[in-house]
């Protein structure tokens, strides 16, 4: 029987995403605020549903969109760039309570790594693990934190959060914007990138362990699968290469053949190195693509 996954979020990541789901055998629910989007969806054999959340409602079919799925993926902003005003928090409750008339047993929320504070940079950087107090410095970073926490203490559901870092793409890379301007702040701050094929290549793993009921010869291994498959569990993702912001967008504009960033020089830089050791050894992970 085609497992079904419900994914709420067919964007820049979720639309490849949904691919290669569908690629490894599962049946996707896709949805979009979109109405122009829909036929790409049904194009791409996602069943597609235009799913609007708000504070205090939701338009669309959640019901049928949740309906016969027992995994659901939140792969939506929080949108807080344009409308600091938004409740992120408070649409993410409004699903929940949809979640729980629901099916769904498993929910896996993207986050962002950016529930993390940056602090200044003396030496060696901060090594940041999932075990490091959150600590966020924006609004959708706090927001984020309180969303997290809110899916986490929901006993109607196990929950993962992955924490995903800076994210780039074939199509989408920040030494773009920041070609030729001059007084860039922060040279000594840690990149902490993860490349889309990434992204996708571990939520995928993380389905695969939480649908799967295989197991191994190796004792140590069926206990870590079992706490990935029943457990609430909280991941950070970045690729394991942290080069310095000066260095790192220098080298991106060489390669492309775009005018270098000047950075201010002599000033305190702040960052953090987020550890994905957990991801690796958990899922047997191996990160694919350099930044």
């Amino acid at each position: 029987m085609t497992k079904q996954i419900s994914l709420l979020g067919c964007g820049w990541l979720g639309l490849p995403l949904a691919k290669t789901l569908i690629e490894n055998g599962f049946s996707v629910k896709g949805s979009t605020t979109s109405v122009h989007k829909l036929e790409l969806l049904q194009e791409k054999g996602i069943q597609p549903y235009l799913i609007a959340l708000y504070e205090n409602t939701i338009e669309g079919d959640i019901t049928g969109f949740l309906k016969d799925s027992e995994v659901l993926v939140i792969d939506i902003p929080p949108g807080l760039r344009k409308d600091t005003s938004i409740s992120f928090v408070d649409r993410i409750k409004t699903l929940v309570t949809q979640i729980e008339k629901s099916e769904i047993k498993k929910v896996l929320f993207v986050s962002s790594t950016s529930v993390y504070e940056d602090v200044e940079i003396f030496s060696t950087p901060l090594e940041v693990t999932e075990e490091t107090p959150t600590n966020p410095e924006t609004e959708s970073g706090k927001q984020l934190v309180e969303v997290e926490q809110l899916l986490l203490g929901n006993p109607h559901f196990q929950t993962i959060i992955l924490r995903f870092g800076g994210l780039i793409g074939e199509d989408r890379h920040p030494i773009k914007y920041l070609a030729g301007k001059e007084n860039v702040e922060n040279p000594d701050g840690p990149i902490n990138f993860i490349h889309q094929e990434d992204c996708i290549g571990i939520i995928t793993a993380i389905i695969n362990f939480l649908l799967d009921s295989a197991r191994s010869d190796n004792k140590q291994r069926n206990k870590m699968l079992k706490k990935v498959q029943h457990d609430n569990i909280i991941f950070n993702a970045v690729a394991p290469q942290h080069p310095t912001r000066e260095e790192y967008y220098h080298k991106k504009a060489k390669n492309m053949n775009l005018p270098l960033p000047i950075f201010v020089q002599n000033s305190m830089s702040k960052g953090k190195i987020i550890s994905s050791a957990k991801i690796e050894k958990l899922l047997g992970y191996t990160f694919k693509k350099e930044i």
